[in-house]
């Protein structure tokens, strides 16, 4: 389901330029899900992948002049219709999760993969998404066997009072009983 590239096979592939080498491939051992909407609040555009892909045109919209240079990335999207999108491999450093930490250890970046949601802290998110989030972490726990249930988490706990993502409606309890 992953190929010895990284990239994950039911995924539309749209490479960002936003990533690079890990230190240890081996070192994958965390999983972080986020969520993300371009306008905020609003769905279904291609603004994230503009984004992901230094693309985005700040010209679109007022919030775009803010983050359009920001030079981040994620791994994955997950759209509203369960859509996933890659943008890089899972073998590579993407850049989703700042200045973080997990379990006492910093730079989570280097040993984490990351999940992007389209949607908000406050809008519920489909059940499409819960099904395509499920698929994809086991195929992730399959090939990086160090990433367990317990070594799933949001980006508000590896960043705590600067993230709040994936948000308080972000089902935990549905999401972990679709792993089994």
């Amino acid at each position: 389901m992953i190929d010895n590239q990284g990239w994950y096979h039911t995924a539309r592939k749209v490479p960002s330029p936003y990533f690079d080498e890990r230190s240890d491939v081996n070192d994958i051992s965390l999983l972080v899900v986020h969520n993300i909407s371009l306008p905020p609040g609003q769905f279904g555009s291609d603004h994230i992948e503009q984004f992901f892909t230094g693309k985005l045109n700040p010209d679109e919209h007022p919030f775009f002049k803010v983050i359009h240079k920001m030079g981040v990335s994620a791994h994955c999207l997950i759209k509203r219709n369960g859509e996933v999108v890659q943008f890089v491999p899972f073998t590579a450093r993407a850049w989703h999760a700042g200045q973080s930490s997990f379990a006492g250890r910093e730079r989570c970046n280097d040993y984490s993969i990351g999940i992007e949601l389209e949607g908000t802290d406050y809008v519920a998110y489909t059940e499409e998404q819960y099904q395509a989030l499920a698929k994809l972490s086991q195929a992730l726990m399959i090939m990086y066997p160090q990433i367990t249930v317990p070594r799933i988490t949001g980006h508000q706990y590896i960043a705590p009072m600067r993230k709040t993502d994936p948000g308080l409606v972000f089902d935990w309890i549905k999401y972990r009983a679709l792993l089994d």
